[in-house]
């Protein structure tokens, strides 16, 4: 039996993807089949999610559709595996969707010349149904299998098709930028606990004046901008505290911070 999906690596960003896609019928248990190097924790994950999850790489290369989610750095090895596999597995001839920082289009094609490969930049939020997945498709890929992959990440939230050039620069902005947003956050909580709130206060008000903050915006359209000028007025509370932020160079750390991961993207590639 050939399984519709195979899922090459089973961490993190795999199950924010395959979990919210089974948990709302877009894909069957029976469909799926994944790869982790760990003998024991594929048995907790299978038991876990009630999908077959391995060691052997062979059923996942056999699928019709194969999703790269190791980690960027296990690539060569995954292919030095597949090379070495008595006797050759007979591989699926459907999409690669690879979401792998840096690895390029041509290198997954001549990995997989039999496969149409795309690159996919999702994020965590995706876990939620709340995500934002960048596509760069492969000159191979057909207009149905654009689509196929478009349907596959629609789900879980917003997709966006984002030439490969950008592609560095989209993860660096959507899938690093959740785990800045969460410093920030945890930042703001601990002011609030310097300030005198109890912790738990704290992290409960950061979280809702973030997410009100971002509504105000999307509800309004407002520039960023904006919605700093409304708040700040003269001489007050709130121009105290962004005269702060700008003394400490608050800005250009997180540009800094969005270009060192996309410069790091580059180098996983």
């Amino acid at each position: 039996m050939n399984f519709e999906w195979g899922v090459l690596g089973y961490g993190q960003m795999a199950q924010a993807l395959v979990c919210p896609l089974l948990s709302e019928g877009f894909l069957l248990p029976e469909q799926v089949v994944a790869c982790v190097r760990n003998p024991q924790r594929a048995q907790t994950l299978s038991q876990h999610h009630g999908l077959r999850v391995g060691t052997d790489l062979g059923p996942v290369l056999m699928a019709n559709h194969l999703l790269l989610a190791c980690k960027p750095q296990q690539l060569q090895t995954v292919l030095e595996a597949r090379t070495a596999l008595e006797p050759p597995a007979k591989e699926g001839e459907g999409l690669v969707i690879s979401i792998l920082a840096g690895v390029p289009l041509g290198r997954l094609q001549a990995a997989f010349p039999q496969r149409q490969c795309i690159r996919a930049v999702p994020n965590i939020a995706c876990r939620v149904k709340a995500g934002l997945t960048g596509l760069a498709m492969g000159a191979l890929v057909s207009p149905e299998n654009r689509q196929r992959a478009t349907a596959f990440f629609a789900p879980l939230g917003q997709v966006e098709h984002v030439g490969e050039a950008q592609m560095d620069a989209f993860l660096a902005l959507a899938a690093s930028g959740p785990a800045m947003v969460a410093v920030m956050v945890e930042s703001l909580a601990d002011g609030g606990v310097a300030a005198g709130l109890p912790r738990a206060q704290a992290n409960a008000m950061a979280q809702a004046m973030v997410a009100g903050s971002i509504t105000l915006l999307q509800k309004e359209q407002l520039a960023p901008s904006a919605l700093k000028e409304a708040v700040c007025s003269p001489a007050g509370t709130t121009i105290a505290a962004i005269a702060e932020l700008e003394r400490r160079s608050f800005r250009a750390a997180l540009m800094d911070a969005v270009l060192a991961a996309q410069h790091r993207s580059r180098e996983l590639g």
